[in-house]
């Protein structure tokens, strides 16, 4: 018995539904080697809640970053796997291919645009944290003239506050001292111990380090240095580029970003699609 081509349509429609032909069409656009592999290996620097942090219970990696990556993996059809990277290497290890991407609060900046591609997937910007009760009556970064502040060693980050800083020469109120650490907890500690009157971190690092503290710190100020994380990839890697702008339109789509969002208190970051920044050496 022959059967029409319009039931072999429909039969297939009912074995293969939508969002099962999505994830294979997605799939094939992902390179040979993570087809092959089928796992998605992630550099990331586990050590910014609610971003990324490991889970001192099981060790496994949680936060923003790592439910948005499996996300991504569902979608693309592939496992995710984590490798705990400290941030400054996170480049430098991506180029030597010991990971496939970056997904680690990395902000996207001309500088590393020099280096690899990126897929743009959230808005942050910079917070002031304070001690509670704001005893030094710290408002903006033009209070923060003459005295001593702490921050995650980021070149991003350094950036700005030399600009802060600058403002303040000119107005002859003495220089910001920036205290550079090499984890945001650091830097955080400073503050605790009276070493630095304020603490700048990505807003979602601040307000969640302001209500894990119950009183302690609170977040101070508006906005400044706003700017879009970026998924991290190498140059010339194109069709992982669009396989993964592709994943995370339909992860956008179908609401589980915003659910995500909302799990870790971040929704005020979120984008409406994801967009592809060219490096250098790719355009």
């Amino acid at each position: 018995m022959r059967v029409s081509p319009l039931v072999l349509l429909a039969l297939f429609a009912l074995v293969f539904p939508a969002h099962a032909r999505a994830a294979t069409s997605l799939h094939a656009m992902l390179p040979r080697s993570v087809r092959q592999a089928g796992v998605l290996i992630v550099g990331t620097d586990a050590s910014h809640p609610p971003i990324e942090f490991r889970n001192p219970a099981n060790g496994n990696v949680e936060g923003m970053d790592a439910d948005l990556a499996r996300a991504l993996g569902r979608k693309l059809g592939v496992r995710v796997r984590f490798e705990d990277t400290p941030f400054d290497a996170l480049i430098p290890q991506l180029e030597a291919e010991r990971f496939d991407i970056i997904m680690s609060a990395m902000r996207v900046t001309p500088e590393r645009l020099r280096r690899i591609d990126f897929v743009d997937y959230f808005l942050t910007w910079n917070s002031i944290l304070v001690r509670g009760g704001n005893p030094e009556r710290v408002h903006g970064t033009a209070d923060l003239c003459g005295k001593q502040i702490g921050m995650e060693r980021r070149i991003s980050r350094r950036s700005e506050m030399t600009q802060a800083t600058l403002t303040c020469i000119i107005g002859h109120r003495g220089a910001i001292e920036v205290l550079a650490m090499t984890t945001d907890a650091d830097a955080l500690e400073l503050l605790r111990n009276g070493r630095s009157v304020a603490h700048i971190a990505d807003f979602p690092v601040a307000a969640y380090d302001a209500r894990e503290s119950r009183g302690a710190f609170e977040v101070v100020g508006r906005r400044f240095g706003i700017a879009p994380y970026g998924i991290g990839v190498r140059n010339g890697e194109t069709p992982l580029l669009h396989a993964l702008q592709q994943a995370l339109r339909a992860v956008i789509a179908d609401g589980e970003y915003a659910k995500i969002l909302r799990t870790w208190r971040v929704s005020s970051g979120a984008l409406t699609t994801a967009n592809v920044e060219w490096g250098k050496r790719s355009r």
